[in-house]
């Protein structure tokens, strides 16, 4: 008999009510220890709930609902109760204890989720999407979640799956009639088939960036020279005051990072030190930061003092290029109420009283929509990445053998090869490794 575990499911703090669930073959011996219901409850019957008391040791705990899922037909696949109490941390804690003394065991992270796993209720793309909606910083992010839990990234992941397997033992089946010399299939249709499973899993690949910034968001480094007006531009697009704002060069010596929604999509803003030659130790450390923030950055934008020479910014400019190659670069200029500097090719703003402010943060939303362009209707993660790069070698290693008229041996294994990877995708095929590495990102209660 296996461990029948509890844990709250809802977040902490004080709410209206608070879930706590319960899972496992004793679940509804051990809430028969404490739970007085005002009608008897017939655990033969899931899908029903009762009201009643927590009352243990004599003592009245609380009025709940309980319901009850037998069975298989629950989440976990379990006989499963999940309690709902009044929204108090310390009183969901004290259940959670009954629970405990009355022979339950806490739940570790994500252990729901991978009963569901392992009892059949979820395949392993469903059980990570599960993680995806509830951690999802976008619509777009919850949206493509919700309809991979529905399953739809298995099933085009088993369909390619099984043509590759198909083709591998069609090709096996020839060996057995070499000297027949029977051609079961047509060389030119197996490219054809590989080419087509090889394009679906490189768009996949490239969806990884989109995939994280729905999940995290997008991130928009501000950067440049000292008093070039960042920390007020930073505030300015978040509505409220956040950064400190000083004429005085160097008082960003950290970075600050704060959310804005915009049309369902978290853009995270990032303000950071000025670049500067500095003998403080604090800014040099600072400045050491802003390196570590482009890195991360989707967008950098450089914003540079209308009274800053041209040349000046742009040589800033070119060393970022230079740096991060391939970085999106955005180069502002600032200070336009106390200038007559304006610039064709350049977006002009006043941060201090918010000239050209909406026109900037309409582009960067532009420009988060562009970047989340590449997601198709699956939220890939590094996982899924590393896997479906190993399934694009094999697929391309299989294509170089067909090209070279290589035996149907060689061709067969990189095939089965990289069905044995689409099933490590799916959980067809796991470890205890890969199990606790993906559930142990898990919250607590799920």
């Amino acid at each position: 008999m296996g461990k029948t575990i509890a844990a709250v499911a809802t977040p902490p703090g004080i709410g209206g009510l608070a879930v706590i669930r319960i899972s496992g073959e004793r679940s509804f011996d051990i809430l028969d220890k404490f739970f007085i219901p005002n009608r008897k409850i017939d655990f033969a019957k899931g899908g029903r709930i009762y009201y009643g008391k927590i009352i243990y040791h004599s003592k009245i705990i609380d009025s709940v609902t309980a319901s009850i899922f037998v069975a298989p037909y629950s989440y976990t696949g379990e006989n499963v109760v999940e309690i709902g109490c009044h929204g108090n941390s310390l009183l969901a804690s004290m259940i959670i204890d009954i629970i405990v003394e009355c022979g339950g065991s806490y739940a570790e992270p994500g252990e729901f989720t991978k009963r569901a796993f392992l009892n059949g209720k979820l395949d392993l793309t469903q059980a990570e999407a599960v993680a995806d909606l509830i951690h999802s910083v976008s619509v777009p992010g919850v949206e493509t979640a919700a309809r991979q839990l529905e399953g739809n990234f298995t099933e085009r992941l088993s369909a390619m799956r099984q043509q590759l397997l198909d083709i591998s033992s069609l090709l096996e089946l020839e060996l057995d009639f070499a000297d027949e010399g029977l051609d079961l299939i047509p060389r030119h249709d197996i490219l054809n088939k590989i080419e087509v499973a090889e394009e679906f899993c490189k768009l996949l690949i490239d969806s990884f960036t989109a995939s994280e910034i729905c999940r995290s968001g997008y991130y928009v480094g501000l950067a440049g020279f000292p008093n070039s007006g960042k920390s007020t531009l930073f505030n300015k697009l978040l509505g409220r005051s956040r950064a400190i704002v000083s004429d005085i060069a160097g008082t960003t010596r950290d970075y600050l990072e704060e959310s804005l929604y915009i049309n369902g999509l978290r853009i995270v803003l990032v303000d950071t030190a000025g670049i500067r030659e500095t003998n403080d130790t604090i800014e040099i450390e600072g400045i050491k930061f802003v390196e570590s923030v482009i890195e991360k950055s989707n967008l950098v934008i450089v914003l540079n003092d209308s009274g800053l020479s041209e040349s000046t910014s742009d040589a800033l400019i070119q060393s970022l290029n230079e740096k991060y190659y391939g970085k999106d670069i955005l180069k502002i200029q600032n200070k336009i109420d106390i200038s007559n500097l304006y610039s064709s090719n350049e977006i002009c703003i006043s941060a201090k009283n918010g000239d050209g402010v909406d026109d900037l943060k309409n582009l960067i939303y532009k420009k988060a929509i562009e970047s989340i362009s590449s997601l198709s209707d699956i939220l890939i993660n590094s996982r899924h990445r590393q896997l479906l790069q190993d399934v694009v070698i094999l697929l391309r290693n299989a294509k170089e053998s067909l090209n070279n008229n290589m035996e149907n041996e060689i061709i067969a294994v990189d095939l089965r090869d990289a069905t044995k990877i689409l099933g490590e995708l799916t959980g067809e095929s796991w470890n205890e490794e890969v199990l606790a590495n993906i559930f142990s990102r898990f919250c607590i209660g799920k």
